[in-house]
């Protein structure tokens, strides 16, 4: 467990005291890649900000899909919503990443016993089933990882769960896979293509998360990731992650799994892009909000378990409240980790692009870059200084967002969906520098500013 344990470094408030499921968060692979990120992980090139922000409106493009599909439309016509287009295994740069460690009686190549083998997994909030990349695993059809790949006959607590068993059964029509050799099988749909997927045996181990916690974790044990025609789709792949711990609603989640042991909550806290002195975190369990949290109920989808949402009623720029009906928002915002860029109705979006131009008068204006339109030339400016952002929640409660998340690639951090009708989805740029607790058993949402 000593590689699990946090370093001095990360003292102060990064560390949230009292808790014994924490771990350091970090971004991958931006400034702040964990030390496991070396050799062929640390040369990986950075993608174009064109190349980031296609992969984040696929991934998008994905929810809204899903969404359409199972539940009704929620509100939006089906013609509106684009069906994603195959993308391979694109993942996005600058994700919230922990590492973990899998396996209780793990033996490496020599022979020697070691209480498993620590695995950097990427966090995501719009998913259901984890998975990691299981030996063998040759790239292609897999992509390469800094971690050892978990080898599941090196480890004496691995037992693959049986076909017609009430965990096989559970993975249901999205995540089935099937039955081979009497084990279950699964298969989970990448979250920017509905043609491209991770697949393999389901099973289980030991995971540890922090040094003085674990349970009996079931996971996807992928050895393999291809399309739908049985291709590789590896070769977009510049991931150098181990595979996806996931954390939505869904019963197959890490959250679901763990609520016995820690209580049905989590939480995380992402640190600016611009951080270079110490890592976020992540928080497996929880109190509800307290007051030192913005809190907002967490509203649920029906049908699709997976999702958590808030109820946005208006945005303010330095104090000052968009002239946007509260009826816009009604479709509410999805939370999601792993995409960048929040994404508001047209018509906020288009009164907050105004209202921040107004502010931002005294800056050159610059040409758009890819699907950001509200850009600045910031060369020669001594201090920038973007107006405040305000998002106002259910019940009047206000949220700062930290100046960090204003700008990105010196351009507004919003973008417009292509329906007023559509969920909102907020980012991860937003929601850097706060702690973001998700208190699944009680129904609610706390944001605390300033928390890494």
């Amino acid at each position: 467990m000593s590689s699990l344990k946090p370093h001095a470094a990360y003292s102060g408030q990064v560390m949230p005291r009292g808790s014994r499921t924490w771990a350091p968060l970090y971004r991958h692979p931006g400034l702040r890649s964990p030390p496991s990120f070396t050799g062929a992980a640390a040369k990986a090139t950075a993608p174009s900000l064109a190349d980031l922000l296609r992969q984040d409106q696929l991934r998008v493009d994905h929810i809204h899909w899903r969404l359409s599909e199972s539940e009704g439309g929620v509100g939006v016509p089906m013609g509106s919503v684009k069906e994603p287009v195959r993308f391979g295994v694109a993942y996005l740069h600058d994700q919230p990443v922990i590492r973990v460690r899998l396996g209780s009686e793990y033996k490496s190549s020599e022979q020697q016993s070691s209480p498993g083998v620590v695995q950097t997994v990427v966090l995501d909030t719009a998913s259901d089933v984890p998975w990691v990349q299981c030996a063998p695993c040759p790239a292609p059809p897999c992509h390469r990882q800094a971690d050892s790949t978990y080898d599941p006959a090196r480890s004496g607590t691995y037992a693959a769960v049986p076909c017609g068993s009430p965990a096989c059964e559970q993975l249901g029509r999205l995540y089935a896979g099937g039955c081979a050799n009497g084990q279950c099988q699964y298969r989970v749909p990448f979250p920017n293509s509905n043609r491209s997927s991770s697949s393999g045996t389901y099973g289980a181990d030991f995971l540890a998360v922090g040094p003085d916690s674990g349970i009996t974790f079931k996971f996807g044990c992928s050895h393999g990731e291809s399309d739908d025609q049985g291709g590789s789709s590896s070769s977009n792949s510049d991931n150098t992650t181990a595979g996806v711990m996931a954390l939505g609603g869904g019963p197959e989640s890490l959250v679901s799994q763990a609520a016995a042991n820690y209580g049905n909550a989590f939480s995380y806290c992402i640190p600016a892009a611009t951080e270079r002195r110490q890592p976020g975190f992540f928080v497996l369990g929880g109190a509800p909000p307290s007051s030192a949290y913005v809190a907002t109920p967490m509203l649920r989808y029906q049908r699709v378990r997976t999702f958590y949402r808030v109820c946005l009623q208006g945005i303010a720029v330095n104090g000052q409240l968009l002239n946007v009906s509260p009826s816009v928002f009604a479709a509410g915002a999805v939370l999601d980790s792993r995409t960048a860029v929040t994404r508001l109705p047209p018509t906020a979006y288009g009164a907050l692009s105004e209202a921040f131009r107004g502010w931002m008068a005294a800056y050159t204006a610059a040409p758009p870059k890819a699907g950001l339109d509200t850009c600045y030339d910031f060369g020669g400016a001594f201090f920038v200084a973007p107006p405040r952002v305000e998002l106002v929640l259910e019940r009047g409660n206000v949220l700062e967002l930290d100046r960090s998340g204003v700008l990105f690639h010196n351009c507004l951090a919003f973008a417009p969906n292509s329906d007023d009708r559509m969920p909102g989805i907020l980012g991860n740029v937003q929601q850097q520098t706060m702690e973001v607790l998700y208190d699944v058993a009680g129904g609610a949402v706390g944001f605390r500013r300033g928390a890494c």
